[in-house]
């Protein structure tokens, strides 16, 4: 998906502040409250909202100032919603600098400014100081367009002792302010907040509406869904909620926000560099009751729409609820998984790896505990399942929910099993052993036998996946063993294998590989 395209997907949006200026003409404001977003889950939105124009015929000055701090000035696009007229962008300024200690310092330096001092009596008095040097370096924020190497020589320019301020005191240097530094009034170089100013060009006079749109960085959103199980059999309730967080620095009142799910290819500023050179359990009553959030595919993405306007404040986390199942049939696995592999044979080709003897022989005695499901309607799901974290709980026979472990889904979508790690079986262990090695280099190939022991404490009967990994050659073949096995994949495959109550169950097998 090319870049390009967020250009074409603006379906967000936003309250503004906007001051429109005309020759002779004083300032003044519009407020818009009729806000959209469309949030993303990989840390952007797109904001939208009609701004009401009111144009003279040739050049026109506005200014924007309620906008986000992690506004991306090449995204945006400004547009005459009304047919017939030529609006044209002939400049745009960004300004992000706003009014700081460190910004009026720079502002000033040079120039001598008063400092409030306290003497060792513990007397405040002002005291005139020149600015020699503020010590300022602008924060460039991610969405700056700066690339990595250049914020990291500011970041050297700040370490190198650049960013301390010198100060003049009646004709002697000094490092560090001396006190409180206080300003004259503010200058027209100053901004108390993000400001993003048009020269327009119209071809006719009049009051128009024109749709102002952005991407910005600070917003995201993310899935969290809750499983409970009752005290015994496998039906789940689950609930699923979708967390927004607002750090944009500015809030959004009455916004009609949308979430797009998917992986949609967002450069980064190294990136573009390069080319150019916490969910809560809720309650889980099953009444029936009108969706809160409702999903539709959109290009290659779903997404999801929440159908109440709601206002999202800055630095605001909220959470709304957007699936929500009873009766989810399910099914607990097991799964060993014996071999552990030394971290020392990380990255080694499959030729050295066939010469090794004593290459994964080491065992993982833990026998993995796993939830499995169908995203399906016959499920009472069968809604795409955005990404997220799913929290596993069951119920106690006194009523109460206790935590049985979590994990993370991918994106899945309708119709698709869902399987998920929950942790490690207390009461059934595993050992896996090497009884069996010989390599005949003449011959090119391999021998190798493995005994596998199950055992279970429980006092009910276990079905374990036995799961072996064929990792000398590309080449293989079962010579013997002593239980059937199913092929996963052209390097894996598994036992599944009955472990009778307080017993033990053995697996052997002998892999030959050629080349």
């Amino acid at each position: 998906m090319r870049v390009y395209l967020l250009s074409l997907l603006l379906l967000a949006g936003a309250a503004s502040g906007l001051a429109q200026t005309k020759s002779g003409d004083k300032s003044s404001n519009s407020h818009d409250d009729s806000a959209a977003l469309t949030v993303y889950n990989q840390s952007f939105a797109v904001v939208r909202q009609t701004l009401p124009l009111d144009l003279k015929s040739g050049t026109n000055q506005l200014e924007i100032t309620d906008i986000t701090s992690h506004l991306e000035p090449d995204s945006v696009i400004l547009r005459d919603l009304k047919s017939g007229r030529d609006l044209r962008i002939l400049e745009q300024n960004y300004r992000s600098d706003v009014a700081s200690q460190g910004r009026l310092l720079a502002l000033y330096e040079g120039k001598t400014i008063e400092f409030l001092v306290t003497d060792k009596d513990g007397n405040r008095r002002l005291m005139p100081g020149k600015i020699i040097r503020s010590g300022y370096t602008p924060h460039y924020e991610a969405y700056s367009g700066y690339d990595q190497q250049y914020r990291q020589a500011q970041q050297a320019y700040v370490a190198a002792g650049n960013g301390e301020p010198i100060i003049e005191i009646d004709g002697k240097l000094q490092f560090g302010l001396p006190g409180q530094p206080v300003f004259p009034a503010l200058s027209n170089d100053t901004i108390l907040k993000p400001t993003l100013s048009w020269l327009l060009q119209s071809d006719r006079p009049g009051n128009t509406n024109a749709e102002f749109s952005y991407v910005t960085g600070g917003m995201s959103w993310h899935a969290d869904y809750n499983v409970v199980a009752p005290v015994s059999g496998n039906l789940l309730d689950i609930v699923g909620w979708v967390t927004l967080d607002n750090q944009t620095g500015k809030t959004f009142p009455n916004a009609h926000i949308k979430l797009m799910a998917g992986d949609v290819n967002k450069l980064r500023p190294t990136e573009m560099g390069m080319a150019d050179a916490n969910g809560t359990l809720g309650a889980l009553r099953m009444e029936a009751a009108a969706p809160a959030v409702t999903e539709r595919s959109f290009d290659e993405y779903h997404l999801y729409t929440l159908e109440r306007a709601t206002t999202l404040y800055d630095r605001e986390t909220k959470q709304v609820e957007f699936v929500r199942a009873a009766g989810v049939p399910s099914q607990r696995l097991y799964v060993y998984d014996g071999v552990k592999i030394d971290q020392n044979y990380r990255g080694y080709p499959m030729e050295n790896i066939r010469d090794m003897e004593n290459f994964g022989i080491q065992s993982n005695p833990k026998i993995w505990s796993m939830v499995e499901f169908k995203n399906s309607k016959e499920n009472h799901l069968g809604l795409p399942l955005p990404k997220g974290r799913v929290r596993f709980y069951r119920r106690d026979t006194d009523g109460q929910l206790e935590f049985t472990g979590e994990n993370l889904i991918d994106h899945t979508p309708s119709d698709e099993t869902i399987r998920l790690y929950t942790g490690n079986v207390f009461d059934a262990v595993g050992e896996r052993k090497r009884t069996f090695y010989k390599i005949d280099r003449n011959a090119h190939c391999v021998d190798e036998s493995f005994e596998i022991k199950l055992r279970n404490h429980k006092k009910e009967p276990m079905e374990v996946r036995v799961v072996e990994h064929l990792y000398r050659w590309i080449n293989w073949d079962i010579s013997k063993n002593s239980d059937p096995f199913n092929k996963l994949d052209s390097k894996t495959i598994e036992f599944r294998v009955q472990v009778p109550p307080d017993g033990e169950k053995v697996v052997t097998y002998t892999a030959h590989y050629t080349w």
